[in-house]
C-alpha cells in the first residue's frame, strides 16, 4: 500500500466519479492496453455524483471515496433508478494495472452502499472488471480510465536515450555528512627567520610567488655574521700555522734535535686550533650558512669579500604565503620574515560532533567535496582531536588531501562524506529516475510502448541510488535514465488526473 503521505486528498465528503461505460460483457482486450474510442458512450452521474454502469434494469454507481480515509471503492446499486438493498447484491472487482498487477477487491455492506476492502492507490489508472449478482443473475461490467500515462514508440525512445531497468535489491551505504574548512597542511609550511640581527639589502620574492628549494628570497648584511665568518677564517689560518709547527717539531724530535717537551707543546697547540676551527664552523652552520660557503672562507682572502652579506634561501619549494620584511629594514634574529607553503597537500579541518565520534576513525577513507569548486577528492582521516567546549561538544578531525594543481585553497568550505556502514535494501532505484508529479515522488513504469507514473515512498539515499519503502516491487521495469522526458510528455498531454 502507498503511505498516506502520497495520497491526493479531496475536500470532505468528496467522491471521484468514473467514466460511464455500458457493457453487456467484460471488455476482452488484454489488461493495460489503451481503450478503443467510444464516441457513443455518454457519461451519466448517479445521485452520489458517481458514474453509472448500466446493464438493462441493473445499475451500479461507482465512486472512489477518500475523505479522511485511504481511497476506497463505494458502490451503490439501483434498478430503474430506485435504490436497491445492498445486501441483495453480491459484488467483486478486479483492478488491472500497468505491468500486470491485479488487485482483487471484495465488498461488504456498510449502510446504504457496498464498501471495497482494498485501498485504491494512485494513480487511478487501470482497467476494472466488475462481476455482480442480483436476483440470481450475473452481470459482467467493465470500464477503463488512464492518467499519468503516455505511449512512446521504440524508435523515439531510442533517440531520446530513455533507458529501462528492473527495480531490485541493492547494497547501499550509510553516509555521514560533516562540514569542513580547507587549511594549510602545517607539515608543509616553512617559516624563515634570519637567526641573527641585520639589515635587509635585497627582497626578491613577494606574496604569492613560487619558489624552488634553495632559491634566494632575500639578502641581508649582518655585523654578527661578519664577525663569525672572520673568526672562522682566522681559526683556519691558525690551524694551518699550528699544523706546520707541529710537523717541524715532529721532525726535530725524530732526529733527536729537540726535546720531547717542544713536540708535546706543538701537538697541544694543534689540537686547540682544530677545536677552534670546528667550533667556528658549527657556529656558521647554526647561522644557516651552507657547507660550501663555509669551506670557501678558508680559501678566500677575507679582505676581498663582503663577510657581512648573507643570502636568505627557501628551505623548501612552495608558495610565499607571508612576507613581513622590506628593503632597508633592520630585523632581529628571531623575526619571521617569510612563510612558504607547499600546497601539494592541504588539510580539511572537519567539525565532528560528539554523537558522531563513533563513526569517525583515523585512517578512514572519506570524500571531500566543494560546491564552490564543483569538485571532490578522496582522502584519509589523519588526526582526531579531543572533545572541546562544554556546549558545542565538538572536535576537529584532519583529512590530508592531495592538491597537485593547487585547486583547493585555504579558507574554502567543504563537505566531508564518510561511510558509517553498509546495508542491503529489498528495492532500490536510481536517484535520477525519481521525478515529482503533482504532490508525488514517482518513477515511470514501463510495459511495451506504455509508460505510467507510479507514486513511491522513498527511504535512504546512497551513491546515486535511493531505497523504495513502498509502491514498487522488485522485478518491476522502470525508466532509469532521462525519465524527465516521460514526465514532460505526460504534462504536455494533460493526462495527469483524468477523474
Amino acid at each position: 500500500m502507498i503511505g498516506s503521505n502520497l495520497r491526493k486528498r479531496l475536500p470532505a465528503g468528496a467522491m471521484i466519479p468514473f467514466l460511464l461505460l455500458t457493457l453487456s460483457a467484460c471488455d476482452s482486450r488484454p489488461a493495460g492496453t489503451p481503450p478503443a474510442p467510444m464516441a457513443e458512450a455518454v457519461p451519466s452521474k448517479g445521485p452520489h455524483s458517481g458514474r453509472l454502469l448500466v446493464d438493462g434494469e441493473f445499475e451500479l454507481e461507482v465512486t472512489i471515496y477518500e475523505s479522511g480515509v485511504p481511497p476506497e471503492f463505494r458502490v451503490y446499486a439501483y434498478s430503474e433508478g430506485k435504490a436497491l438493498d445492498p445486501s441483495s447484491v453480491t459484488l467483486s472487482v478486479e483492478v488491472h494495472r500497468l505491468g500486470g498487477r491485479v488487485d482483487k477487491v471484495s465488498f461488504k455492506q456498510v449502510g446504504d452502499y457496498l464498501r471495497g476492502d482494498k485501498e485504491i492507490y494512485e494513480p487511478h489508472s487501470f482497467e476494472v472488471k466488475v462481476v455482480a449478482r442480483w436476483r440470481g443473475k450475473e452481470y459482467r461490467l467493465g470500464f477503463t480510465q488512464f492518467e499519468a500515462r503516455t505511449e512512446i514508440a521504440p524508435e523515439m525512445r531510442a533517440s531520446a536515450e530513455i533507458e529501462i531497468e528492473e527495480a531490485g535489491p541493492r547494497k547501499l551505504q550509510n553516509i555521514l555528512d560533516l562540514s569542513a574548512e580547507i587549511a594549510l597542511n602545517p607539515d608543509q609550511v616553512a617559516h624563515i627567520v634570519p637567526r641573527f640581527d641585520g639589515v635587509i639589502t635585497e627582497v626578491r620574492k613577494s606574496l604569492g610567488d613560487s619558489v624552488a628549494k634553495g632559491e634566494v628570497v632575500a639578502v641581508m648584511e649582518s655585523q654578527e655574521l661578519a664577525e663569525a665568518k672572520l673568526a672562522y677564517a682566522q681559526s683556519t689560518h691558525r690551524l694551518a700555522f699550528s699544523q706546520a709547527a707541529f710537523e717541524r717539531a715532529k721532525q726535530l724530535k725524530e732526529r733527536k734535535i729537540s726535546a720531547g717537551e717542544e713536540f708535546l707543546a706543538r701537538r697541544q697547540s694543534l689540537e686547540h686550533a682544530q677545536l677552534e676551527v670546528s667550533g667556528s664552523r658549527q657556529t656558521l652552520r647554526a647561522l644557516g650558512l651552507p657547507a660550501e660557503e663555509i669551506e670557501s672562507l678558508s680559501k678566500e682572502q677575507t679582505d676581498e669579500v663582503n663577510l657581512a652579506r648573507y643570502e636568505i634561501r627557501a628551505p623548501q619549494a612552495g608558495v610565499v604565503i607571508e612576507r613581513d620584511v622590506s628593503l632597508g629594514e633592520a630585523v632581529k634574529e628571531d623575526a619571521e620574515i617569510f612563510s612558504i607553503a607547499d600546497m601539494s597537500t592541504v588539510l580539511a579541518k572537519v567539525t565532528v560532533h560528539g554523537n558522531d565520534l563513533r563513526s569517525v576513525r583515523v585512517g578512514q577513507h572519506v570524500t571531500v567535496a566543494s560546491k564552490a569548486l564543483d569538485a571532490q577528492v578522496e582522502g584519509k582521516i589523519a588526526y582526531i582531536g579531543p572533545l572541546v567546549g562544554t556546549k558545542a561538544r565538538t572536535t576537529k578531525a584532519h583529512v590530508v588531501i592531495p592538491n597537485p594543481e593547487g585547486l583547493w585553497r585555504p579558507g574554502l568550505y567543504a563537505t566531508v562524506q564518510l561511510v558509517e556502514g553498509e546495508f542491503t535494501v529489498p528495492v532500490a532505484v536510481r536517484e535520477e529516475s525519481v521525478q515529482t508529479l503533482r504532490d508525488w515522488q514517482v518513477v515511470f513504469l514501463h510495459d511495451g510502448n506504455l509508460f505510467e507514473a507510479l507514486p513511491i515512498e522513498l527511504g535512504r539515499r546512497s551513491g546515486g541510488w535511493v531505497e523504495v519503502l513502498s509502491g514498487l516491487s522488485a522485478g518491476t521495469s522502470y525508466v532509469s535514465k532521462n525519465s524527465f522526458l516521460i514526465k514532460a510528455d505526460i504534462l504536455k498531454s494533460g493526462a495527469t488526473h483524468d477523474h
